[in-house]
């Protein structure tokens, strides 16, 4: 376990790498899963950062879909704007903001210039009235809605910059290829949660998004559901207290590193993510930080070593940077291997990693899955499903295994699985939407004895 001292408002970081160190002879790959905590966050400052422009260092922009079809039915938008208005009263005094209205194009709603005005009595109110006064219309571009965003953040490098984005339909206003230009223009100046209403917005493109923009997607298939929802969004967004932070790992040697995936409390591989920052050094990003606790799971690839050698074959840290380009090293971690003819050593699973290895599969079996459904191929379907069944069972996860029978049924005798021929939209994007959350699964127990976490604080 490593811990730090950080500046003045930062949180406290503290890591621990869970791993089996042991290798076979002749082994090539270690598996780690680093999980990092930060405690002690203080909303409205940032590591490193001067003081921002405005009264506090929190910069939001709520992007609202306000496409024709958001009238269909009318309670979309109606519940739109209450939960814009609530998301609004849920930002932080001096908070930077703007409300920003989505059609074919990007349209300002308050302030009616393009600009960020800080969150006080009348800024608030003076929004509010013009949020009332949102009507429906017009096609559907994401990529400007985000384009947007980016003008209304770049000036604010010193904030924590965050945006919302509410949607019920396709992107059908430009081309994939338009959306994912303008997701890559916006990384590394904001992050996005994603909300789809209803059910004919596409899973795809807004995971796209929030994948892209380090946020969170979720389904809101009860628009009545979107106060509290963007209620939730906002109030965490508001506990955010250090900003673009990096996974850094080191390599020594020979090492390289096969991948890197956040794992908990959501599935994000931030593998081609990965910015060189120095010779066998590579920063994968992990956005904003209050008090939280995620797990990343590392695999590297390493040269074999002697017999009862052990080698540190990785060094992972927590790096922030601040608007000045200065980085603070949060915290620090080592991981080795050592390579043995002991087959009750090399033979250890990890429980960390286990879990940290079925979820994953898990995920990526109910994606495939529902694709195949989706191309017409039912035998793959069911076996990907069947296969996401068992380990959503195996690991005691039975909201993901409610999910998953929603679109199939099981024979409560042969155990043989069917897939539904009455499966609604909401249920399949319910569960494609789930699919990569894996904060229900926080365990206390990752284990004990050789193989389960470093002895070394700093390697």
């Amino acid at each position: 376990m490593a811990a730090n001292e950080n500046p003045a408002g930062a949180p406290d970081f503290d890591v621990e790498v869970f791993q089996n160190r042991y290798l076979p002879l002749g082994g090539t790959e270690v598996h780690a899963v680093a999980t990092v905590t930060a405690t002690g966050a203080a909303p409205g400052t940032a590591s490193g950062a001067a003081a921002g422009v405005g009264t506090g260092l929190a910069a939001e922009v709520i992007l609202v879909d306000t496409s024709g079809s958001m009238d269909f039915p009318s309670s979309k938008l109606s519940s739109a704007k209450l939960a814009t208005k609530a998301a609004i009263d849920s930002l932080r005094e001096g908070t930077l903001f703007a409300v920003v209205a989505g059609t074919g194009m990007a349209s300002m709603v308050y302030p009616t210039d393009e600009r960020l005005v800080p969150l006080d009595a009348h800024t608030r109110r003076e929004a509010k009235r013009a949020v009332d006064r949102l009507r429906a219309r017009g096609g559907t571009a994401m990529g400007q809605w985000l384009l947007a965003a980016r003008r209304l953040l770049e000036p604010y490098p010193q904030a924590i910059r965050h945006a919302i984005l509410l949607t019920d339909g396709k992107d059908e206003s430009e081309t994939a290829a338009d959306l994912t230009e303008a997701i890559e223009r916006c990384q590394g100046v904001f992050t996005c949660d994603c909300r789809g209403v209803g059910t004919d917005w596409v899973v795809a493109e807004l995971r796209q998004v929030a994948s892209g923009l380090l946020g969170s997607l979720s389904m809101v298939a009860d628009p009545a559901d979107l106060i509290a929802d963007f209620t939730e969004v906002i109030e965490n967004a508001m506990g955010k207290a250090v900003a673009d932070v990096s996974l850094r790992v080191r390599t020594p040697g020979s090492a390289r590193v096969k991948f890197v995936k956040q794992v908990m409390p959501s599935i994000e591989d931030l593998t081609h993510r990965r910015t060189d920052s120095g010779t066998n050094i590579g920063d994968y990003p992990t956005g904003s930080w209050g008090a939280e606790t995620r797990d990343y799971h590392i695999c590297l690839e390493v040269e074999p070593g002697d017999l009862n050698d052990p080698v540190r074959v990785g060094v992972l840290s927590l790096v922030a940077r601040g608007a000045d380009g200065t980085e603070t090293e949060l915290v620090r971690e080592g991981v080795f291997a050592e390579w043995t003819d002991d087959l009750d050593l090399f033979t250890r699973v990890n429980p960390k990693v286990q879990e940290s290895t079925g979820v994953t599969e898990m995920s990526q079996q109910i994606q495939e899955g529902l694709e195949a459904r989706r191309e017409g191929d039912v035998d793959l379907a069911t076996a990907k499903l069947r296969r996401a069944l068992d380990l959503a069972e195996e690991s005691g996860d039975e909201y993901t295994a409610k999910l998953i029978k929603n679109v199939v049924v099981e024979d409560p005798v042969t155990g043989t699985l069917k897939l539904r021929s009455d499966v609604s939209a909401a249920h399949e994007m319910e569960l494609d939407t789930e699919s990569v959350k894996t904060y229900r699964l926080r365990k206390t127990s990752a284990g004990t004895g050789a193989g389960a976490r470093n002895p070394d604080s700093h390697g």
